[in-house]
């Protein structure tokens, strides 16, 4: 499963531009697992900070080699609050955050084959988030330290660091954005690290439809959704924005 940007990822470019609100909705096809996933995601802002949010869903439960349902979903949603914009701490926020899902494996709809479900535990955390940003605000960097509490999934370290970035017009071209992020955080006594770096072009700007981009990003990951050792997932997409 993708586990996406966003994650909190994430005060994105549109928090550091005019754009106080954005939805979006990729579609990937993962070649490493060999099926498509979708993710809506959101970015707001408000008068009190702004708060992220994504679903995922894998297309992979099959009735023989016909795909029939999604198998896998999974949700991420971000709060952060800042009371204190016009002051020199405006950087700073403080970030709360929900992670959960469920998933099935093995084939459903066919009788007699192996198959069974799974749960993606809770997980609550809690922290900071620094925001940095170059002075037109094309270039954004947040780096977040959060208390990571998962429900009956005990952590040696409860905590969780994570990266999220965003570069518009990358090399002075225009449509291009480079953004991503990168988790790093335990489950039981095994460090779990997650990043998807991702590439996009505004390929909709050359006909008058901004909305459309097109692109792709690489999932790198090390001991992630039970894969053990370090594990490269690319995937090609589209992203159309609402």
């Amino acid at each position: 499963m993708i586990k996406k940007l966003f994650v909190a990822a994430f005060a994105l470019l549109a928090m550091a531009t005019t754009v106080n609100a954005q939805t979006n909705f990729q579609t990937f096809y993962d070649f490493g697992r060999g099926h498509f996933t979708t993710t809506m995601e959101g970015f707001h802002m408000d008068n009190w900070g702004n708060t992220f949010f994504f679903i995922d869903y894998d297309y992979n439960n099959k009735d023989g080699n016909t795909v029939i349902s999604p198998n896998n979903t999974y949700f991420e949603i971000a709060r952060c609050l800042n009371f204190w914009s016009g002051t020199k701490l405006a950087p700073l926020s403080l970030q709360l955050e929900y992670n959960g899902g469920f998933g099935t494996w093995g084939t459903m709809g066919v009788d007699g084959a192996a198959s069974g479900a799974f749960a993606v535990n809770s997980a609550f955390l809690t922290g900071i988030d620094w925001f940095l940003h170059s002075s037109d605000f094309k270039n954004t960097l947040n780096l977040k330290f959060l208390y990571k509490h998962f429900v009956y999934l005990p952590s040696a370290i409860p905590a969780q660091f994570t990266v999220v970035w965003g570069c518009q017009d990358l090399f002075g071209l225009t449509g291009v954005r480079f953004s991503g992020f990168a988790d790093l955080w335990c489950e039981g006594n095994n460090p779990v690290f997650l990043s998807e770096p991702q590439l996009w072009y505004n390929v909709g700007h050359l006909f008058g439809c901004d909305n459309l981009n097109i692109g792709g990003e690489v999932e790198l990951s090390y001991n992630f959704a039970g894969m053990q050792g370090f594990n490269v997932m690319p995937c090609v997409g589209t992203k159309w924005v609402f």
